[in-house]
């Protein structure tokens, strides 16, 4: 008998070897090869859904667009942050930290979609049926519609489609499925590769929109090869501290729509909520007359967002490494503010430790969030309370101008709405052809050192 071929595989970065080595010379990673079983060449792979089709280039104006309707997710943050629905044919990669609610929301929505008529089918390779029902009975997700298979074989879970002809599927996880024609384990590279490809060409040929249930290893990347991002139409990440109550919904990749958009949510007993309002939210604890604490304009998306940004600064105890802690922002960033105040503003924080926080566990990653970051820490410096009802926006240069920001009328609107007086903004923003109008104050700022006296 004929010996099987065998190869080595990189489980990092997908690299072969015919034999093991213990470091990649690609990725540098250590210990990463796994033995598995050389594929076996067949021929030419056919098209979409196993049709063998002869394609022709065709000029980009001749090309014929059908615009299909989407597919409501049944919850409304969701198709938010999906750009507006599910598109047919559609592969989502939903990614998240154990237990963050991955399941929880996918579960969520695929029961009010059956609710609502639609047959779609959750396929585990996790859990048993008995134990997706307990929680889709505690969620309220109980349906004719909803159709549960316990099944780690990719093969047999396609093998269904036909005879079910679900609206949509979920896999939960990618990681746990295999196809027979690989004989590595389920989760390497080659299996986790070769199963989303399969998936990929089926849910094209039928129209299917797939939802693909992620692992995130703990560097806060997505399991399995990075060609799997690639594959995908959409990639979302599920963020949330797991002491706080609210999730975000985040989208990092998506072929159909924005990929800024949010989706913010809150964990509850009955699962998760949509929060429809989250800067009201947000707010919703904010101390007054504290020093330190100043409201931020927070752009995600098409959405604004406004936020509370604090800071606390302290005599450091240690002479000469005073300690700097940023939560929800970019630490190096905030380390750049405190800079350029030493230097432009002539603020004493050489021996001051500093720490910054946004508050309600969110992320800010645009530098309009800068005027507020600075103004808190001059606040809490100084020991001098900002304006409770006063909002700040604006990105701080190197030589402590304050640089205009992007989309400023959402932000404008949103905090009107939500009965602030004042906006603190970078006076480029008055010389465009059409001026800012509000019933709020507009003050217009040049530099830092005119914000500060503005707001202090």
């Amino acid at each position: 008998m004929a010996k099987e071929k065998t190869r080595f595989v990189c489980q990092k970065c997908s690299s072969v070897a015919s034999k093991w080595m213990g470091k990649c010379p690609d990725c540098e990673a250590w210990n990463s090869f796994v033995e598995e079983a050389a594929p076996v060449r067949t021929a030419a792979r056919t098209s979409l859904g196993g049709r063998k089709k002869k394609n022709e280039p065709l000029p980009s104006t001749e090309i014929k667009f059908q615009n299909a309707r989407r597919l409501s997710s049944g919850i409304g943050e969701f198709d938010r942050t999906l750009g507006g629905g599910l598109a047919p044919g559609g592969l989502v990669l939903v990614g998240g930290d154990p237990g963050i609610g991955k399941s929880t929301l996918l579960l969520q929505s695929l029961g009010r979609m059956a609710q609502a008529g639609k047959r779609v089918l959750y396929a585990s390779g996790e859990e048993s049926p008995e134990q997706i029902k307990m929680r889709a009975a505690r969620l309220d997700c109980l349906s004719e519609n909803l159709l549960i298979y316990s099944e780690n074989c990719i093969e047999d879970v396609l093998g269904l489609l036909d005879k079910i002809a679900p609206a949509a599927l979920v896999l939960d996880s990618i990681q746990t499925f295999y196809t027979a024609d690989l004989q590595s384990a389920p989760g390497s590279v080659s299996q986790v590769r070769e199963v989303a490809f399969k998936v990929f060409q089926d849910a094209k040929a039928r129209g299917l929109p797939v939802f693909l249930v992620g692992h995130i290893t703990k560097d806060g990347s997505l399991a399995g090869p990075k060609t799997l991002e690639h594959i995908v139409d959409t990639v979302i990440y599920f963020e949330g501290e797991r002491t706080h109550s609210y999730r975000i919904l985040r989208t990092i990749k998506n072929r159909f729509g924005s990929t800024q958009e949010i989706g913010v949510f809150q964990m509850s007993e009955r699962g998760l909520e949509a929060v429809e309002n989250p800067s009201e939210i947000f707010l919703a604890e904010r101390p007054e007359n504290s020093p330190g604490s100043v409201i931020v304009a927070s752009m995600e998306g098409t959405r604004p967002l406004l936020v509370e940004v604090q800071a606390l600064v302290s005599p450091s105890s240690s002479i000469g490494m005073p300690r700097r802690m940023a939560t929800g922002l970019d630490y190096n960033r905030a380390s750049l503010l405190i800079a350029i105040m030493e230097k432009r503003l002539g603020l004493g924080l050489q021996q001051e430790d500093v720490f910054v926080n946004v508050a309600g566990g969110v992320k800010i990653t645009e530098p309009a969030a800068d005027l507020g970051i600075a103004t808190a820490i001059a606040g809490s410096f100084q020991n001098k309370a900002i304006d409770s009802k006063t909002v700040c926006v604006g990105e701080i240069g190197l030589t402590g101008e304050v640089r205009s920001v992007m989309q400023l009328e959402p932000r404008i609107r949103e905090a009107e709405k939500l009965g602030f007086n004042r906006f603190i903004l970078p006076s480029a923003a008055n010389k465009g052809k059409t001026p800012l109008k509000s019933k709020m104050e507009l003050c217009f700022v040049k530099t830092l050192a005119e914000a500060l006296d503005l707001v202090l």
